[in-house]
């Protein structure tokens, strides 16, 4: 049984650490926006007290003005044209005695317009602000909580991986010691090599999903494509996986198509992506008897796989998210299926490598279960030799 209690401590600190980081978002963002709301209300009444406060003083300068001008000659032109170059804001009104200066109209209009237009400003740039910041904090809130799911799974994928590797060696070494202390009976060896052989193939696919997912890491490792009829490969893919499948409980129905599929791709990349497929579907699929179909079919100028199966299916939001590199559907601590978070990872980037694409969703001919589809383009003969000749070594349509 796989030791439990590290992945165990391992989600614990994950939970706290994705609390504390909620809590600290929280805060910010708080922060951010009482501090926005000040700054805008101080403005909003600076601007407003600054405007009274001018308006207090211009109302000062017109009455010290008249109280100049009642004290000087009532005629006294030159009198007057000083007050108003000494006050630009004023303007007098009146003739003779009865002449008195006020704030000038326009300028008090101008005034008022500045006003307005420094509160639309602040008004446009505070919530810009705010904005700006919180989409900020919610694009580095995101790539945190991105980083961290990738963490929490490389995590799950190291404890996966090493209970992958540990439990098959732990079995062959437990066959291999009993077998060598005590004499079995022919059956019983037979038992014994066959769980030998389950186990090496466990650790063949484990070996084979880690390596093929270091060699797409590195550059210039795309796979060299050829061409290649598409119910030819499939055929022969099935042929050496069949009896592995079926001794897994697998019910497998292969259905190929009454036309040639002439398409390109490398022969050891598309075995890769098929046989992570199959064994996806018989994984998920509980049961003694696991009933899966492939199905081979052309649409258009594309040539279409279908696997299916009547497993237990994606959960809503899955069909992207089970392609992720490391991710299992279903809960670290409770998940029983064997896997390392490689396979469906490696489906869609080799077929997209192979300039085709895959996609997941829920099995249309059964009440549960799932399908995996992938595309290829459809490869156009050069010649009506080559598309006769492809067509020759078509397998007949039907099902195997």
């Amino acid at each position: 049984m796989p030791d439990r209690s590290g992945t165990v401590r391992r989600g614990a600190r994950w939970t706290r650490s994705h609390t504390a980081t909620r809590v600290a978002f929280g805060v910010i963002v708080v922060f951010v926006l009482a501090q926005a709301a000040w700054w805008i209300l101080f403005e909003f009444r600076s601007i407003n007290d600054t405007t009274r406060a001018t308006l207090a003083a211009w109302e000062g300068d017109a009455a010290v003005a008249n109280l100049v001008l009642q004290g000087g000659p009532a005629s006294a032109a030159e009198l007057r044209a000083q007050l108003l170059q000494h006050f630009p804001n004023l303007r007098l009104v009146g003739e003779g005695e009865r002449a008195r200066f006020e704030v000038d109209p326009q300028q008090r209009a101008g005034l008022l317009a500045d006003r307005r237009r420094h509160l639309r400003m602040f008004a446009f740039e505070g919530p810009t602000f705010v904005l700006v910041v919180l989409f900020m904090l919610v694009f580095i809130a995101g790539t945190l909580r991105g980083e961290r799911e990738l963490k929490r799974r490389q995590q799950n994928f190291l404890s996966a991986v090493t209970h992958e590797f540990k439990t098959p060696i732990s079995t062959l070494r437990l066959l291999v010691q009993t077998a060598r202390m005590r004499t079995l009976p022919p059956d019983k060896q037979r038992d014994y090599l066959r769980r030998m052989e389950n186990e090496l193939d466990r650790l063949e696919r484990t070996s084979e999903q880690v390596l093929a997912s270091a060699r797409l890491e590195q550059a210039g490792a795309a796979p060299t494509l050829a061409a290649a009829e598409l119910n030819h490969a499939v055929q022969g893919i099935v042929g050496k996986l069949r009896p592995g499948l079926e001794a897994r409980g697998a019910l497998l129905r292969v259905v190929y198509s009454a036309e040639a599929l002439p398409v390109s791709l490398d022969a050891d990349a598309f075995a890769l992506v098929l046989s992570n497929l199959l064994d996806n579907a018989v994984k998920y699929s509980p049961g003694g008897e696991k009933p899966i179909e492939v199905r081979l079919e052309r649409r258009g100028d594309v040539v279409e796989m279908h696997v299916s199966d009547q497993g237990i299916g994606l959960r809503p939001g899955e069909e992207e998210r089970v392609f992720e590199r490391f991710y299992r559907t279903g809960d670290e601590l409770t998940r029983e299926s064997a896997g390392v978070g490689l396979g469906l990872h490696l489906v869609r980037t080799v077929t997209e490598a192979m300039n085709g694409w895959v996609r997941a969703g829920a099995n249309p001919a059964a009440e549960r279960g799932s399908r995996f589809t992938v595309v290829l383009p459809r490869r156009v003969a050069r010649s009506g030799g080559e598309r006769g000749a492809a067509d020759e070594r078509t397998p007949a349509g039907g099902a195997a």
